[in-house]
């Protein structure tokens, strides 16, 4: 039994929203720079990481005003979100490499019981959509935006030890949302300090 409320329910679709900020910023700035491959990957991991967001929010707001527990929406969040973030990362770090046509194919990977193979993909995916971000920042002198990104990455890094908490208790759902908020607010917030400076052109 979960102890949601629909106030903390509402809080899970912020972090949804501020990567939809994020995302909208980086594939506008980033139509004519990179590679359709990599273009592709960005927009197609973008997607599945919203997508996975959402779903799992609308769940906490099913279950919270105790409509229904539907709890596919809930077990897709790992495999649709990782697969997201690990396409992301490839396109960032594809489009530092090289920005003409990348020729490309990502393997689906196989049926798996276990997490470990989704959280590395999360932490491979997150951690090189970040370090390509603080790179442009760097290239860009606005070497202090590095610190949001960097910053954005620990607090994920933080929601790896908070998953291995009791997800059923109200304060553990609070103190992830917490920290998943300001992530990607943070990473919201470095996204656009980028598009002002520039980052499109």
């Amino acid at each position: 039994m979960y102890h949601f409320t629909i106030p903390m329910a509402l809080m899970d679709f912020i972090p949804v929203i501020f990567f939809a900020i994020t995302a909208v910023i980086l594939l506008c700035d980033f139509y004519n720079k990179i590679g359709k491959c990599a273009y592709t990957l960005l927009a197609a991991g973008s997607v599945n990481v919203f997508m996975a967001g959402f779903c799992k929010a609308l769940w906490k707001l099913l279950y919270a005003a105790n409509i229904c527990d539907f709890t596919l929406l809930e077990k897709m969040f790992l495999p649709v979100n990782s697969v997201g973030l690990l396409m992301v990362g490839i396109a960032m770090v594809l489009m530092l490499c090289k920005k003409s046509k990348v020729a490309l194919s990502v393997a689906v990977p196989p049926v798996f019981t276990g997490s470990i193979v989704f959280i590395i993909m999360m932490v491979l995916g997150l951690g090189g959509m970040c370090a390509a971000l603080s790179i442009l920042a760097a290239k860009m002198k606005k070497a202090p935006v590095m610190i949001l990104f960097i910053l954005s990455f620990v607090c994920a890094m933080a929601m790896g030890y908070m998953s291995g908490q009791d997800s059923a208790l109200a304060w553990v759902n609070w103190v992830e949302q917490s920290i998943n908020t300001v992530s990607q607010g943070l990473l919201m917030l470095g996204t656009i300090v980028l598009h002002k400076a520039g980052l499109k052109d």
